[in-house]
């Protein structure tokens, strides 16, 4: 599908909109490079908040008294939030211009986290926590419209290159950062550290980006589909986030999830029929787009549930510190940053379907080889895998982007931003609550028998589930006096059974990655990346 748009391009004040085609330079205002600069200092603060705070999880619940289940709201909340308004948020955007929502967007996730450092109670913690992934969700969708409206077409891949860097060092160097402020500074830190660069984010912003708006860009609000989108997300990736609770027999996971599939049927029903619908849905009739959108949600399954046993893996069975894993993942987080930019230069050159499909095989063959990790396996070989999961994520971060945004109409390129974004965080929570349950199961299955086989004393039912929910994240269930040498064998039983679960995700993942390799071939350039050429001094 193709859109002969053109952009309005208005200043902070009341500027007159400029004429269409090439402007211009005007020094730093409205320059590629440095809208590049500043929305990737904006990104940077949502995507570290998705992994630095799990560090400081612990040192929360200790320091405020805080149960189990509060803690997990602090993750929980933060990205359903984001999750659910991401659409949302990318269409006001569209509608009120995307320097706007930026700015307002990082401004408030900024005073998020400084009320969270300030924070005396776990429940202040939570609703800031929400507030955050609100702004994030403005933040996201608008930093991605303004580089597609910014850099021409040809240099398009290469600036969601970068951007795809930002937020991939960004995601896997937060436990890194975490671990170093918790340890020595405090738990208030890890957000406070946000605050400076809100500031940063805000001064570059007002000097440097100039808004965009396609001038067919909506002009009502359609409150009705808004609110059965964000019902049926939110239903949705509820369900995914309890269902290891609940149980994914259980009548309570599979209303929700019931709930969110009519919520979705009359979301389509009523966009066939408003007159300016909150997403189009003949944007889905572009195949490239569904494509690129089905990718994301698989590269993110793949990737982010594989990950979440990784850092079990690393902690709780080869007894590292949280700065010790977070360093073991350099070679993940160092291929991104490499990767990235590479992956876009090469997919400007020969377009996105081959490197796609190469990038998801390599995370394919990056999952199996996560899947033989054993209980001494060296440093040298989890290098190797982490490296090439990491070379493999990287042309899908941003060729899955490209194809996303670049094949929606300009005037709806926020939308298209946060379907993206809502596609990967939907991945991720299904990846950790499918593969969490394949874990699960699979212990569950094991556990028994190999603690029998260890000849160690048989356990009560009610003992044995007790012991299964340490095991699946890696802890030997060992009780306070135990003797050393029956200590041990409880270690050996918990760490054999653990990697045995690791190794089936991990296996799972893998297929997950070999059916994405086939989508790839669906995709192709954006038909609409022309569109945002309205800038000339590159």
């Amino acid at each position: 599908m193709t859109s002969q748009t053109t952009v309005d391009k208005t200043g902070p004040a009341d500027e007159a909109p400029a004429a269409s085609g090439p402007a211009p330079s005007a020094g730093l205002r409205g320059h590629p490079w440095f809208t590049l600069i500043t929305v990737a200092v904006g990104v940077m603060m949502v995507a570290l908040d998705g992994t630095i705070v799990a560090i400081a999880n612990p040192a929360i619940q200790k320091d405020l008294g805080a149960t189990f289940a509060d803690v997990q709201w602090i993750t929980n909340g933060y990205f359903l939030a984001l999750a659910v308004t991401l659409i949302t948020a990318g269409k006001l955007g569209d509608r009120f211009g995307h320097r706007q929502t930026f700015l307002i967007g990082v401004v408030g996730f900024a005073a998020a986290s400084g009320a969270i450092g300030l924070s005396d109670s776990i429940a202040f913690v939570v609703v800031f926590r929400v507030l955050q992934g609100l702004f994030g969700a403005l933040l996201m969708p608008a930093a991605l419209g303004l580089l597609r409206a910014t850099f021409p077409a040809e240099k398009l891949n290469m600036a969601i290159g970068i951007w795809g860097m930002v937020i991939g060092a960004s995601t896997a160097g937060g436990p890194i950062l975490g671990g170093v402020l918790v340890e020595h500074v405090s738990w208030q830190s890890v957000f406070f550290i946000n605050v400076p660069v809100g500031v940063l984010a805000v001064v570059l912003g007002a000097v440097i980006l100039t808004d965009h708006r396609a001038k067919n860009a909506p002009r009502s609000f359609d409150l009705l589909g808004i609110g059965l989108l964000s019902g049926a997300m939110f239903c949705l990736v509820w369900a995914l986030i309890k269902a290891p609770e609940w149980g994914w027999g259980a009548a309570l996971t599979w209303s929700f999830l019931g709930i969110a599939v009519l919520g979705f049927a009359l979301f389509a029903y009523w966009e066939n029929r408003v007159r300016e619908p909150l997403i189009p849905l003949a944007l889905f009739r572009s195949v490239p787009l569904s494509a690129g959108v089905v990718l994301m949600v698989l590269m993110a399954i793949a990737f982010m549930g594989g990950l979440f046993f990784v850092t079990f893996y690393l902690q709780n069975v080869h007894g590292m510190s949280p700065v010790d894993a977070g360093l073991h993942l350099l070679p993940l987080t160092g291929m991104m940053i490499v990767g990235s930019p590479l992956a876009g230069w090469l997919i400007g050159r020969t377009g996105p379907r081959i490197p796609l499909a190469g990038g998801m095989a390599f995370t394919a063959l990056a999952m199996f080889g996560i899947s033989t990790l054993e209980t001494d396996t060296g440093s040298g070989l989890m290098s190797i895998w982490f490296g090439l999961l990491g070379l493999g994520l990287a042309p899908v971060m941003v060729g899955a982007t490209e194809v996303i945004v670049g094949n929606a109409p300009m005037e709806l390129s926020g939308v298209a931003g946060g379907l993206q974004q809502a596609a990967m965080q939907i991945g991720g929570s299904l990846g950790t609550a499918v593969l969490g349950a394949v874990m699960a199961s699979k212990v569950d299955r094991d556990l028994a028998g190999n603690w029998a086989d260890a000849g160690l004393p048989k356990l009560s039912p009610a003992e044995l589930d007790q012991a299964a929910e340490a095991v699946q994240v890696g802890a030997p269930p060992v009780a306070p006096g135990t003797p050393p040498e029956i200590a041990a064998k409880i270690t050996e039983v918990a760490h054999d059974t653990f990697i045995s679960g690791m190794s089936l995700a991990s296996l799972v993942a893998a297929g997950v990655a070999v059916v994405a390799v086939f989508v790839a071939f669906l995709t192709k350039r954006g038909a609409n990346a022309e569109a945002g050429a309205g800038v000339g001094h590159i």
